[in-house]
């Protein structure tokens, strides 16, 4: 199973005068907490879209393209792509030029968004939310797979044997999808062959979403694919530290504030501790803790679902770098060989 880590690139409020961090500072922070995360073996590095003030970083493609020429090993992903708003064409000529500067490592996360405000700011109508991802899906692999492209849609101009330079290290990228957790995501993706990996957030009871592994498993095979390529992960919140008491209290409110910030867009009701608590559980979707909770806690969801990549995701809420430092310095020296260990 492959180990790694998501960002989002959040930006630290402080919680006595609402000063918020400059995106500047966080961005430095950033590249410090990736070279970490190559230096101290994970797998996976993947950093999100956003366009709102909470988040540093607006484009992955450029976080991954400097963290290219500072890390030797790791695989750099986005996490994720908004595709319905992207251009498949820049997008994918993006990632091949992070993949040649990578020496192969890069790869494309697409999903279609938790947050909308791209659709309006690059001049999208979000009642067509579900047809710009299938259109711009169709197209990104069709160019993924050919270099001369013939293509015509309803969103972009039509292509007319069109080279599409440059390419990737092995011609195709690998891409990824996200899900949160709807029915249709899982089949298309399993219809189309692609790797699948599902964000198991907040208070979320884990087998909840056994189901849609199933699911996703079995069109998967319904539709003749390779098993031997079979790949299916799963993202969650997490911040490890030391002691399992100590940093779990010190992320609650940080962890609390920001999901009532974005709560209050979207009309949530307060975010409550027992639903941390829960979340903190072992049947619940939050990995937060010590070193020892956090190995059984993976292997539980190993056990469940058949994951073949786990990404803790770190930076909800904004805990401070130097905890983001020990967190990612935890995992890669204690959590992670011992999920390695107990899975070979």
């Amino acid at each position: 199973m492959e180990l790694g880590i998501s960002l989002f690139g959040d930006i630290h409020v402080d919680p006595l005068t609402g000063k918020m961090q400059s995106a500047e500072q966080r961005l430095k922070e950033l590249m410090e907490e990736i070279r970490l995360a190559d230096e101290v073996g994970l797998d996976i590095f993947g950093i999100g879209e956003h366009h709102r003030e909470e988040y540093a970083v607006s484009s992955p493609e450029i976080v991954l393209a400097a963290a290219s020429t500072i890390t030797k090993n790791i695989k750099l992903s986005s996490s994720v792509t908004v595709l319905s708003s992207s251009d498949p064409v820049k997008l994918y000529q993006n990632f091949a030029m992070v993949d040649l500067l990578s020496g192969g490592r890069a790869e494309l996360m697409a999903g279609r968004g938790s947050f909308t405000e791209s659709f309006p700011l690059f001049g999208y109508n979000l009642h067509d939310y579900n047809a710009l991802f299938e259109e711009k899906l169709n197209l990104l692999l069709k160019i993924n797979s050919e270099q001369q492209i013939t293509w015509k849609g309803q969103f972009r101009a039509p292509l007319a044997d069109q080279k599409i330079f440059p390419r990737a290290v092995n011609d195709n990228l690998t891409v990824w999808i996200a899900a949160g957790g709807t029915p249709e995501s899982v089949i298309r993706a399993g219809r189309l062959g692609l790797p699948l990996v599902f964000a198991i957030v907040a208070g979320t009871p884990l087998q909840r979403f056994q189901s849609l592994y199933e699911l996703y498993k079995e069109t998967y095979q319904q539709y003749g694919h390779d098993r031997s390529r079979f790949r299916v992960g799963m993202f969650s919140h997490a911040l490890f530290g030391e002691d399992a008491k100590v940093v779990s209290e010190y992320y609650y409110p940080l962890y609390a504030a920001q999901m009532d910030r974005i709560g209050r867009t979207r009309g949530w009701f307060p975010f409550q501790r027992q639903q941390y608590d829960f979340g903190r559980s072992r049947e619940g979707a939050m990995f937060v803790g010590g070193a020892e909770e956090i190995i059984d806690k993976i292997l539980y969801a190993h056990e469940l679902f058949g994951i073949t990549r786990f990404s803790a995701h770190m930076d909800v809420g904004a805990p401070s770098h130097s905890h983001l430092m020990k967190s990612i310095e935890l995992y890669g020296t204690k959590i992670a060989p011992e999920v390695r260990k107990a899975l070979s």
